[in-house]
């Protein structure tokens, strides 16, 4: 029987007579690698030429015949130096076998037939060897090693069906295996003498096997394998449940390593399936820090534990560090390699620390130089210049019926800036609820109308879109003033549910020009709208719209001025990564005479006092919101719901009164009519979900009641008291959670303490998380996996770093940033270059 190393050979040998057209195996070359490389493996072949052999041949078929010519010849100079013993198949003795060494001539000659000379050949040999050199990161480095692009089948104990399940997990080559990181860790790293072990431990053991035996239970239908160990200060029982193959694994006089968790059976300690390993094993599963991974149900911790620590400890070395030495140097970083493999397997918790560190700092880095060049690219675009002199400045902010708060001018100052620098402007307006954002926007837009220019306003409900549409009728038209920015049929309102022959003449005046102003939901996105001279955009609630739609939005104008605007109080270190491309305008002071909700806590039982005050409020002529979390009940029955409760309330508790329910599952136009009608002060009460957080401006409404209150982040909370207290009477937000919980309730008393947006959003990033302030399309920052957005220090970290590598290289054009280079490209070109 040919060995490994014959067999492989020959294939490479009659490909070579074939003039390298991949035909010598049936299917081409890679097709004899997954049963080649168990064979190998079971034969003791040098895991280096194991590894060269998938390195190259799994990219044979993308090769052009001169590069197969030079991987040919490659392997087969590989074999002619391998070392010289083979084991054979029966694994019982060892032959000293000399490969063949006559393929120079056959290879040479054919290798002049593809190429044209013997030196091309050798050209290809040598950039075929500096090609494959190294590894690929999780990220995609292209210039790495071509073997951790080859699937999973190609490692020993791995076949189609484990390659499969692995898929499902996310991991489809090898490098991906790399970058599949532990879920946690059990720490048996610390041996313990029997005698000073306790209940509940869960530590690792070194002691010697006693005895050991199988025993069948109930009745015969399972079986129990018992042994008996000492250290010498003590004895310990350990159980296995239909597993007898553990007696013959185990043999009296043996020294093994268990570890698991310490159990207590008829009053002695006992370990029930602990995991075991011979002190002369390389321990993976015991006497050390175990990685513990995401699993499916098809395969074990100690399966994907085992084919995880044959790829990690072969490639992790083997990984070109993309950072260079000087930053890894004044970043105090540990180096790649060595943070992948103690990512997985870490030899303590110190160089566990140092190695998350290391590959949270990378995740960061990379949206970092990502959001770097983002902003990089609007600077360096330009755009037609909209003046804004203090004269005719101060004439609009001296039209309007209200004062502007210092917040408001400051914001007003940076529009400014931003629209005469001839510059595209992309500013992110922060403003809590009620602090005069769309005012702000008013004056943007009418200093471009005044140029001749568009404008358009995004919003993401259609009543949201109504409400800024009217808002900006009043602000900026008025009949009997010709001094005013716009006339009223400058002005338009593009939403779903008007008319195709109000769109159609909506898209006629955008075109021609004759439009300036256009308010609208997604309808905008439309391909039929067209604008003459699109030059500003302005975005309500950011985080509603993806990536995409804004890019379709902006890709209607050329070079349009963006303004951003958002109720959501970013924290800071958000403010730095996912809105860092934005320069950014805060305000952060309420209008003159807005008075601040007065929020409480009540506890369940205290239900009726809520109903009491909304029913006083209704009889002095105001509304009221009730909030539910759910909009029916479903197999959680102790979770309050919109539907079940809007009936019970309006024939058990406000009978007399006037209630509407609103939810997500209701179509838009049914939602807009209950929004109107409420307004209207058609209905007392409005029992909704969700949908009424953002914007709905309902100037008479003073209760806010949340039912659940628990089920909402801060932020989101902060959300729904914004939508009352918005006229000049008093107002409430009461707060009913689901249980007494104390710890729960303790983080809803933040509401009652402070008003302030920021405040509570920095405590809910904290508390939750920062998936209430991305959305779901936010592109680079749904993949983080080491890097958390509440780290502060980590995020400031990595910016100073990116900041640094960018001011010196901003197109990352040198020579030690090429990998870096791609990394970034990789990372973000499924977000078209659009981060926020």
């Amino acid at each position: 029987m040919l060995s490994a190393i014959e067999k492989l050979q020959k294939f490479l040998k009659l490909e070579a007579e074939r003039n390298f057209d991949n035909r010598a195996v049936v299917g081409g070359l890679e097709k004899i690698l997954p049963i080649w490389t168990s064979e190998a493996n079971d034969q003791s072949v040098d895991p280096e030429l194991i590894q060269a052999v998938v390195e190259h041949i799994s990219k044979y078929q993308q090769m052009d015949t001169t590069s197969r010519a030079g991987v040919i010849n490659k392997l087969l100079t590989l074999i002619e130096n391998a070392p010289a013993t083979i084991t054979l198949l029966d694994g019982q003795n060892t032959i000293s076998q000399q490969p063949d060494k006559k393929p120079s001539h056959i290879i040479e000659e054919n290798a002049n037939r593809a190429s044209g000379s013997p030196a091309n050949a050798s050209k290809v040999i040598e950039s075929t060897s500096r090609a494959t050199r190294g590894a690929t990161t999780r990220f995609g480095t292209e210039s790495s090693s071509l073997g951790l692009n080859a699937p999973l089948t190609i490692i020993p104990g791995v076949g189609p069906r484990h390659a499969q399940t692995l898929a499902t997990l996310g991991m489809h080559t090898l490098g991906d295996m790399l970058y599949y990181f532990p879920r946690r860790y059990d720490d048996y790293s610390q041996l313990k003498p029997i005698n000073r072990i306790t209940y509940g431990e869960e530590l690792s053991v070194l002691a010697t096997i006693q005895n050991v035996e199988n025993r069948q239970i109930r009745g015969g239908k399972a079986q129990i394998t018992e042994a008996v160990v000492s250290d010498g200060t003590g004895y310990l029982r350990l159980t296995w449940f239909n597993q007898p193959w553990m007696a013959n694994r185990l043999k009296p006089g043996q020294q093994v390593v268990f570890s698991g968790k310490v159990d207590m059976y008829l009053g002695r300690l006992t370990m029930n399936n602990p995991d075991c390993e011979t002190l002369e094993q390389e321990h993976l599963h015991t006497n050390r820090i175990v990685p513990v991974y995401p699993l499916s149900g098809q395969i074990t911790q100690r399966w994907l534990r085992r084919i995880m620590h044959q790829v990690v400890k072969y490639w992790a070395p083997k990984t070109p560090d993309f950072l260079p030495a000087e930053l890894r140097q004044s970043a105090e970083l540990m180096d790649l390699p060595t943070a992948l493999y103690q990512i997985h397997f870490p030899d303590n918790q110190e160089s566990l620390k140092a190695a998350r560190y290391r590959l949270a700092f990378d995740e960061i880095f990379l949206l970092q130089l990502g959001v770097l060049s983002q902003k990089r690219l609007w600077q360096t675009a330009t755009a037609p210049v909209i003046p804004m002199p203090e004269n005719w400045l101060r004439q609009q902010i001296e039209r309007l019926p209200f004062a502007l708060t210092n917040a408001q001018q400051k914001a007003l100052q940076d529009i400014r800036h931003d629209l005469q620098s001839g510059k595209p402007m992309n500013r992110l307006l922060q403003g809590d609820v009620g602090s005069g954002k769309t005012v702000v926007a008013a004056i943007a837009v009418a200093a471009v109308a005044q140029q001749g220019f568009q404008a358009a306003l995004m919003a993401p409900t259609s009543i949201l879109a109504e409400q800024h549409y009217l808002t900006l009728l009043h602000l900026l038209t008025n009949q009997h003033d010709a001094e005013v920015p716009l006339q009223q049929d400058q002005v338009a309102l593009l939403v779903g549910d008007i008319s195709e022959s109000e769109k159609q003449k909506i898209r006629t005046g955008l075109k021609s020009g004759e439009i300036k102003l256009v308010v609208g939901t997604h309808a905008l996105l439309e391909d039929p709208v067209e604008f003459k001279h699109l030059q500003l955009i302005i975005v309500d609630e950011q985080h509603r719209f993806g990536v995409e739609q804004r890019a379709i939005l902006r890709s209607k104008g050329k070079n349009p001025h963006l303004l951003v605007m958002t109720a959501t109080p970013i924290p800071r270190s958000l403010a730095l990564t996912v809105y860092g491309d934005l320069d950014l305008s805060v305000m952060d002071e309420m209008p003159v005479g807005r008075q601040p909700v007065e929020t409480h806590v009540l506890h369940p039982v205290e239900r009726e006092r809520a109903y009491q005050l909304i029913r006083k409020q209704v009889q002095e002529g105001y509304q009221a919101f009730i909030i539910y979390p759910l909009i029916e009940q479903g197999e959680r029955e102790e979770v309050k719901a919109a539907v079940e409760e809007h009936e019970r309330l309006q024939k058990e508790v406000f009978p007399e009164l006037k209630l509407a329910l609103l939810h997500g599952r209701m179509r838009g136009d049914e939602k807009d009519q209950i929004m109107h009608r409420f307004r209207n002060k058609e209905f007392d009460i409005l029992v909704s979900t969700s949908v009424v957080e953002v914007g709905v401006d309902i100037p008479n409404a003073t209760v806010m009641l949340v039912e659940g209150a628990n089920r909402f982040g801060l932020a989101q909370l902060h959300q729904f008291r914004g939508r009352v207290g918005r006229g000049s009477a008093k107002a409430y937000c009461l707060l009913i959670p689901e249980t007494e919980n104390a710890l729960e309730n303790e983080r809803l008393a933040v509401m009652t303490e402070t008003n302030d947006g920021f405040v509570l959003a920095e405590r809910d990033l904290e508390q939750r998380g920062p998936g209430q302030f991305l959305g779901t399309q936010q592109s680079g920052f749904s993949d983080l996996r080491m890097a958390s957005l509440t780290d502060l220090h980590l995020i400031e970290k990595a910016r100073k770093q990116a900041q640094l590598v960018f001011e010196k290289d901003p197109l990352l054009n040198d020579p030690s940033h090429q990998e870096l280079k791609k990394m970034v490209m990789r990372l973000f070109e499924s977000g078209k270059g659009d981060i926020s």
